[in-house]
């Protein structure tokens, strides 16, 4: 019997046991749950968003859409500055095999440095640029390499189809497409545009694709801005101004062409030029527009305010004589000096000679309150407010000393930007009143909403319309026989001016240098000014005399507006003149290529580069004066009138291969009077 109990009980021991096992696995798994019940919850809510951005950031990507910069034309809707779509190259460095021989090959087809693209692809993960803006050559030698993880994007480029043209005006931009100096950088927020941001998702291969499409570029398009500027009178100008720089072995030049009723800006050129299509390796001062940022002391230009104020004041007459001692003037240990020594002289005469003595006698009579409210009245010692970076200011001191009051009487001793001096003139051809520069007419945006609009405006009156209406008229002796200026004069029309020859300041020594800032300021025509051109060298070394060295290229750049503006001429040229003008010269004794000659062979040369080039001449016979300009200018031809009517004959003649710029003088004759009895 006991026994039998014995054998009962056994079986009790395992079945404990298993109970125990049972218990510590559940137990186990319990804590399994818990423990990812925790991570679920950790994942799910603690690092949601985290882990979130992670996942997105394996297929999608945010692609930024550069924008397309607003374009720059001229007062005719010529383009000076536009933007065209250019591929960018790009690298994955992690799909290169060998990322050192790759950027050993990209540099040699794309002329960068190897070891900055060994840098890159070292520094890069997934994308790196290995060059922007790359040419349609480069994508094919790149192409042609065969290596994986290259890819492109399109991006706009600033192009300059008239390239040195109005470079300094316009200015440039760098390769991200940003402003760095002219209009480029002022306008900068209204040429930009608006860059665009859009999702997208990669694919197997990393590639990306926009999921809802691009929107249209106009929407994203930065707005327009039309120029003062006209194509044909900057080209006329620059050309001038080279010509004037090279034949006085200059520094620089300066040349500012204004319209005095309005305050527009028709021209503004710098010597040296540059190409803002390839400005790598232009010195910075090539670089600087001159004409706005740079202040000079002017010379002898101001005795043409000095002696208007005092005639409005009612100090002098033009028949005022001054003694001019022989032009050799004693103020205190310092003497005055005249380069033509002269005895008595009336204004007239102080004018047309430029006596330095003259002058400072008249600004005696001023005062030194009136002086200085005299070209300060004039615009000087305040910017102009044309609009582009670094304009100068200048400055006009308060002449305590009597030295300071004579020399400053005659524009040295106190700084003016060619700007300045040149927008004060064209107060005078304005019937005293001074009017705005401006350079910008219009900001129109790609939805035609106009941004900005300017118009002209008056500054102040600076003298009365008739002391003005007096300057100009005793201005005019300066070109003629006797004045400084005899090679500023024009046939057809009547010019009045003033030259200046400054001594230019020694900053180390503390006095006066050799060097010379050489200037011609005149107005044509005198006696209803339509333009007004200044035209600065700095530091000529040929000839250093305003009348030598800058006076001439006012004339060439005077013989071009004219035409082109459709002013009639002054006065009627003599019959051989005419003459003269409309039959050709007979060719030197020396053979030598004539420009047509030229153009033909280049034509039949096919040389590249060259064909755009040269034009045929079209027949403008029986053409009115304004319409035959009209042609001319079309077929970018110079067009020179003489006489008035309907054209009767030109040179070259009809059909003629000239090259583009090339002068072609028309000769205009009225119909014969019919006959009454």
């Amino acid at each position: 019997m006991r026994d039998f109990k014995h054998h009962q009980a056994a079986p009790d021991a395992p079945t404990r046991w298993m109970r125990l096992r049972v218990s510590l696995l559940g137990v186990v798994f319990v804590a399994l749950l818990l423990g990812l019940f925790a991570r679920a919850v950790n994942l799910q809510i603690h690092q949601r968003d985290k882990l979130a951005g992670m996942a997105k950031d394996q297929y999608q990507r945010e692609l930024e859409i550069p924008a397309r910069r607003g374009d720059i034309f001229d007062r005719r809707g010529t383009p000076l500055a536009q933007s065209v779509d250019v591929d960018s190259l790009w690298v994955d460095p992690s799909l290169l095999p060998d990322p050192k021989d790759a950027a050993k090959r990209l540099s040699k087809v794309l002329g960068v440095d190897q070891k900055e693209l060994v840098e890159r692809f070292m520094k890069g993960k997934r994308f790196v640029w290995a060059k922007r803006q790359v040419t349609q050559t480069e994508v094919q030698r790149v192409q042609a390499l065969g290596l994986p993880g290259l890819g492109y994007a399109k991006e706009p480029r600033r192009f300059y189809p008239q390239r040195e043209l109005a470079a300094h005006v316009i200015g440039l931009v760098g390769t991200d497409s940003h402003g760095l100096d002219g209009l480029e950088l002022s306008f900068e927020d209204e040429l930009s545009g608006d860059e665009a941001r859009r999702a997208s998702v990669r694919d197997a291969k990393g590639r990306k694709v926009l999921t809802h499409g691009v929107e249209d570029p106009l929407a994203r398009q930065g707005a327009s801005v039309t120029l003062t500027i006209d194509r044909h009178l900057q080209y006329v100008t620059e050309k001038a101004l080279l010509k004037a720089v090279d034949d006085a072995r200059g520094v620089a030049g300066m040349a500012v062409v204004l319209d005095p009723k309005t305050g527009e800006v028709l021209a503004l050129a710098n010597a040296p030029r540059f190409n803002p299509n390839a400005p790598q390796g232009v010195p910075a001062d090539a670089l600087r527009n001159r004409a706005v940022t740079d202040a000079f002391e002017p010379g002898s230009t101001m005795k043409a305010f000095v002696v208007a104020r005092a005639l409005d004041e009612g100090l002098v007459t033009p028949a005022t004589t001054f003694d001019c001692e022989k032009g050799r003037m004693p103020i205190g240990r310092h003497v005055i000096n005249d380069t033509h020594p002269s005895g008595v002289l009336d204004v007239r005469g102080v004018l047309q000679v430029s006596s330095n003595i003259g002058a400072a006698k008249v600004g005696q009579r001023l005062g030194r309150e009136r002086l200085v409210e005299t070209y300060q009245r004039f615009g000087f010692a305040e910017r102009a407010g044309l609009g582009l970076p670094g304009e100068a200011k200048g400055v006009v001191p308060f002449p305590k000393a009597e030295i300071s009051l004579a020399t400053q009487s005659f524009g040295q001793g106190l700084t003016a930007s060619p700007l300045q001096v040149t927008a004060a003139f064209a107060a005078l051809g304005n019937g005293g009143v001074l009017m705005k520069p401006y350079l910008v007419s219009r900001v129109v945006d790609a939805d035609g909403l106009v941004l900005l609009e300017h118009r002209p405006t008056e500054v102040r009156r600076v003298v009365s319309a008739k002391t003005a209406r007096v300057v100009v008229e005793l201005l005019e002796s300066v070109v003629e026989k006797g004045g400084t200026a005899p090679r500023a004069r024009m046939d057809a029309y009547r010019v009045s001016g003033k030259t200046g020859t400054a001594q230019k300041a020694d900053p180390v020594a503390r006095g006066y240098s050799d060097k010379r800032f050489s200037s011609f300021v005149g107005l044509v025509p005198a006696e209803a000014p339509r333009v007004v051109i200044g035209v600065f060298i700095d530091e000529p070394k040929t000839d250093v005399y305003g009348g030598l060295v800058a006076a001439p290229a006012f004339k060439e750049i005077a013989e071009a507006a004219m035409p082109h503006l459709a002013v009639p001429p002054s006065r009627e040229v003599p019959a051989p003149a005419v003459a003269a003008a409309a039959t050709p010269s007979p060719p030197p004794l020396v053979p030598e290529k004539s420009p047509v000659v030229a153009a033909i062979e280049r034509l039949e040369a096919g040389a590249e580069g060259h064909g755009d080039e040269v034009v045929r001449v079209p027949n403008l016979s029986g053409h009115s004066g304004r319409a035959a300009v009209k042609e001319a200018l079309t077929a970018s031809l110079e067009p020179r009138l003489v006489g008035s009517g309907r054209v009767v004959s030109q040179s070259p003649a009809a059909g003629t291969l000239v090259d583009k710029g090339a002068r072609i003088t028309l000769e205009l004759a009225g119909p014969l009077p019919s006959t009454t009895r």
